[in-house]
């Protein structure tokens, strides 16, 4: 009886390999999201961002900001700290706060009667959940030697 190694169940090295190129794409879609996402909310004139996010009326200017701040923060977290391999395990941290901002972005959506809104929400508060859970449990990066 022949053995087909094409058969043979993916060696240890090769599922790391492949959960590393799995959270990789999920860290850059959603970090290339919220620095687009995060560079309008903070720099964007009011008038410009308000028919892409009419939410922006009803709230301060100051708040806008601020969400577009922490926005583009943590997609900023997600790639350099784990790109540059220091300090990596801060790419889990900015997943973890991500996930917390989407949370709150579809309580704050569905308070106002926009249920609709939270798809993208929910897309990117999943692809977060399981970037922090990869590159805590399934992918983690070391830090660069010294």
């Amino acid at each position: 009886m022949s053995h087909d190694p094409a058969m043979a169940p993916p060696s240890e090295s090769q599922q790391r390999r492949a959960w590393n190129i799995a959270i990789w794409i999920a860290q850059v879609i959603i970090a290339v999201f919220f620095l687009m996402s995060g560079a309008s909310h903070l720099m964007m004139p009011l008038d410009k961002l308000v028919p892409m996010a009419p939410w922006a009326k009803d709230v301060s200017l100051p708040l806008v900001r601020f969400i577009g701040f922490a926005e583009l923060l943590g997609g900023i977290g997600l790639l350099l700290p784990s790109l540059l391999r220091i300090r990596p395990q801060l790419s889990y941290w900015a997943a973890i706060g991500l996930s917390t901002i989407m949370v709150f972005a579809m309580v704050f959506h569905i308070s106002r009667g926009e249920g609709a809104m939270i798809g993208i929400h929910i897309v990117l508060l999943l692809l977060a959940g399981f970037t922090a859970w990869g590159r805590k449990n399934k992918a983690i990066i070391p830090p660069r030697s010294a």
